[in-house]
């Protein structure tokens, strides 16, 4: 055999094989098959045009899902705590005072990254699972009057879905503007950016988008940006300024960092998934498969820890049965199975179940698969 075809031999092989899962945790989802092939393609480079027209796409198909007419709405090239980091780094200054709501582990992180920027923050909490009222968030604003509100629509955490249209009046009528963690919700439930009047949206590729995770997509309205220029000193973060960002991106496509073509690949894939499929019909098939597998669940004796109506359709929580063990439940699935799940954190360690059906797997077959097997492993670890 010849030296150049062992090469071609060794360009066809390759070191990696993961194992073959079914990803029904709270993220990464389950990817479509041809969003792989998307990510096959051969990369340009970040500022080849191809790069820039495939950008102009995801923009696009951006807007619809976030269902804004937002000129700036693009992929930050970071996780979903990169679009947080992103969000507080920008309207976040020294002594800037903001407003949080508490109810779960993200908007601990919220406030987290903004004690890191200096922020003067006032607090409204709930238990963990829990959702705020509108006149509890109303009192809240405008007791405190801040300069920024910072809430979690829908909280990984605990599968808890925050509204938020009153909250965000709220925050205009004092003149905050609103962050609103937008991470599980974003392609599989309304978000409604512009009706709920969300002045900053973030979310991430692999949950409700079903793509893989490394971009997290923002949304920032035209009176967020007037706030960005009035900024009294630079973003402590050069990698996060979104005036820098947006310039490489979306004007000037001025050199800001190596983005990475084939997860742009991905994400206008599972953008053109969606408008296939039609956004409002996916958010229906993900209403479905979350109410088939609440019965489903009910059926088998278990109870849902967030109150019906204030649920996330695409990321369940059902408490773990007395007598049964969180941990050995989750390892059988995974070793028998394939079946990818998750358990609660801080108080609700050992407490619930962190279930995702999303994207392929938000199916009447996709539900039914996996509470047979879930039943099955409760009985076989009890």
């Amino acid at each position: 055999m010849s030296s150049i075809s062992e090469t071609l031999i060794n360009c066809i092989k390759t070191t990696v094989h993961p194992p073959k899962r079914s990803l029904y945790g709270p993220g990464p989802s389950q990817v479509y098959p041809r969003i792989y092939q998307a990510m096959a393609q051969p990369i340009v480079g970040h500022l080849d045009p191809y790069f820039f027209q495939l950008s102009q796409g995801v923009q696009k198909g951006l807007r619809t899902v976030f269902a804004t007419a937002n000129e700036l709405t693009f992929p930050i090239s970071a996780t979903g705590s990169g679009g947080m980091e992103t969000a507080v780094s920008n309207f976040i200054e020294p002594g800037t005072r903001l407003a949080l709501f508490v109810n779960g582990y993200f908007g601990e992180r919220i406030g987290e990254m903004a004690s890191r920027h200096q922020a003067e923050i006032v607090r409204l909490e709930k238990p963990w699972g829990e959702v705020f009222s509108d006149d509890e968030a109303v009192e809240f604003i405008r007791r405190e009057r801040p300069r920024v509100v910072a809430f979690v629509q829908a909280e990984t955490s605990t599968g808890a879905f925050q509204q938020s249209k009153a909250l965000c009046d709220a925050a205009h009528e004092v003149d905050a503007i609103v962050i609103g963690d937008c991470v599980t919700s974003l392609g599989a439930m309304p978000v409604d950016v512009d009706a709920n009047r969300i002045d900053v949206a973030y979310s991430c590729t692999q949950k409700g988008l079903s793509a893989p995770p490394g971009l997290s997509p923002i949304t920032i309205s035209p009176r967020a940006q007037e706030r960005l220029r009035q900024r009294r000193q630079p973003n402590r973060s050069w990698y996060f300024d979104l005036s820098l960002i947006s310039d490489y991106l979306t004007a000037s496509h001025r050199y800001h960092h190596t983005a990475s073509a084939t997860l742009f690949y991905a994400l206008h894939e599972a953008l053109a998934i969606i408008d296939e499929e039609g956004l409002a019909l996916r958010q229906q098939r993900h209403q479905k498969a979350h109410q088939r597998f609440v019965a489903g669940i009910e059926r088998l004796g278990l109870a849902m820890h967030v109150a019906a109506g204030h649920r996330l359709w695409n990321l369940n929580t059902p408490r773990v049965p007395e007598g049964v063990s969180e941990p050995k439940v989750r390892a059988y699935l995974l070793e028998k199975h394939g079946i990818e799940i998750a358990g609660g954190f801080g108080p609700l360690a050992g407490k619930i179940f962190r279930i995702g059906i999303m994207g392929p797997l938000a199916s009447d077959e996709g539900v039914d698969r996996f509470l047979a097997k879930f039943d099955e492993a409760m009985k076989e670890t009890a």
